[in-house]
Order: structure tokens, then sequence, then C-alpha cells
């Protein structure tokens, strides 16, 4: 990981953009792990990849963001120009527009079956781009859209590990399901990492989404992992439904949020924040799926 600090960053934009170089910088509280998020003014953010790994994402992002904004009916972010690599930072890196909100939270929200319901009528929306020329999963998008079969072995590997902890069988029965079919209808638009950290709230509702670093085009079932990330039994049948999420895609959805819970719980220290998530997580696929 590349160490940015608040100083690192006010060189970059003294150097680059002169213009904005009186501007205050801040870090962004909840900036993210793929990207550190500072805020420039009142108006505008910077947001540079905290490893090569993630570089890509930003031409990707400014060339299909502008793309998108008028056919979403929720902000996203706005691409204003894009940094260069220098010697202090040797990614690309850009700055966008401001989007007012709060990271998404149970408190936040005023009821889970209505925000059930945004979030469904978004990825709809985003679904329903002409997808021809976007970008195939891959690497480039740690393969969200793609073959889940790509995380085989270090599904299996956990959980093995956590003989004992869970039901082995079970949980394999459940990872197997989701290999035992393929997406076969025509690639669409995803986004690639729909978590609360992603979504902005403002009065009771989602009101944006912002970080489209791992968007691609392909199958959509891993944009569906709020079902068990986020939601409760009845929201999380509010949102499938809206989704229009047949038995396969749900039985895919479910094997990719599985296979971030159980690297997120296992790749951990014990008792972290996520290490905790993802047990919270695996015990809700287990809850669900059992009834």
């Amino acid at each position: 990981m590349i160490e940015i600090t608040t100083e690192l960053v006010r060189g970059l934009i003294s150097s680059q953009f002169p213009e904005w170089k009186d501007l205050e910088i801040k870090p962004v509280e909840k900036s993210g792990h793929d990207n550190r998020t500072y805020r420039l003014g009142n108006e505008m953010t910077v947001r540079l990849p905290s490893h090569e790994r993630y570089a890509s994402a930003v031409a990707k992002e400014l060339l299909w963001l502008p793309v998108f904004k008028p056919l979403l009916s929720l902000p996203i972010p706005a691409p204003v120009s894009q940094g260069k690599p220098a010697a202090e930072y040797p990614l690309p890196w850009s700055v966008n527009r401001w989007l007012e909100g709060d990271t998404v939270t149970y408190a936040n929200i005023r009821d889970l079956n209505e925000f059930a319901e945004d979030l469904a009528g978004f990825l709809k929306e985003l679904e329903a781009i002409d997808a021809k020329d976007g970008i195939p999963a891959g690497i480039q998008n740690f393969h969200r859209g793609g073959n889940l079969a790509v995380y085989d072995s270090d599904s299996r590997t956990v959980i093995e590990k956590l003989e004992g902890e869970y039901d082995r069988k079970l949980l394999t029965e459940i990872w197997e399901l989701a290999l035992a079919t393929k997406y076969e209808a025509a690639p669409l638009w995803l986004h690639g990492d729909v978590a609360v950290g992603n979504l902005l709230a403002r009065n009771g509702r989602l009101s944006g989404v912002i970080d489209f670093g791992t968007m691609g085009v392909g199958d959509p079932s891993s944009d569906l992992v709020m079902a068990w990330n986020f939601f409760d039994e009845a929201s999380r049948k509010v949102f499938l439904s809206a989704m229009n999420a047949d038995r396969d895609t749900v039985d895919r959805a479910r094997g990719w949020a599985l296979w971030k819970a159980l690297i997120t719980y296992a790749w951990n220290e014990p008792g972290s924040e996520a290490s905790d998530w993802g047990k919270r997580v695996i015990d809700v696929i287990v809850q669900d799926y059992g009834s």
C-alpha cells in the first residue's frame, strides 16, 4: 500500500492544479480501502488509488461515469480532471465533484424495504445501459461479473479452516450450488462493489452511489450481495424480487456474498471490525439458506 497523506495530496494539487492550491484539503472520514479520498474545498474530492492494482479504475471511471450520469436517476461521481503520476505518487489519480450525503447505516435509513426498492431501481437502471462496448469482467475488476469459480480454492480453504465452528458440509453445499450454474444471457453493466460504504443516504433514502472502480460488464449477480450483507429477511425478499432474480441468480449472488464473508472473516485479525463483519454475514447466509 502507498502511504497517502494530506501533505502528499496538497503537493500534487499545488504542482498539477495550481488554481486549486489554496482550497482546503482534508481526508474524508470513511475513505475506503482501494482508494483514499480527500475533500478539496467545498465542491470537489481527490481520489487516489492505494495500490497499483486499483490504478486502472481511474481511467475507467473518467471514461464511463459521464456516460452513465444522464441515464441514472441518482447522483454518481462526476469526474473533473485526471491527475498524473509523479515522483512522490507514481499512479494516476482523479478529481471529482463532491456528492452530498452520509454513508448508509441502519440508523439513517428510514425503512429497509423502501431502501431495498430504491437500490434495486438504481441497479436496474445501470443494467439497462448499453453494455456492448463495456469492459469485460476480469482481473481489472477482480472478476466481479465473471465466473465465481476463480475463487474456488480460496473459499474451500477457508471452509476447511472453519471446521468445528461451522458445518463444513453445509457451507460447501452453499458454495457448490453457487458454482452449479453459469450466466448465459447478454453481459450487463454492474457496479462491482455494492456495499454500504459506497452508498449515500439523505432524508432516510438512498441518495447517491459512489466508487465505480470495480465496474464491468457480465453477470450482474455479484451486485446482489447486499441481500445478505445488509438487508433483513423481509427487505432481502423485497430486494431480490425487485431485481427479478431467479433461483440460479440468487444462488450465484449468495456465493459471491459467501466468498467475501469467508475471506474477510478468516483473513483479518480475530475480533477486528472486518472479521466480525465477515462472521455476521456467514451467519446470515447460513440462517437464510436453512429457512
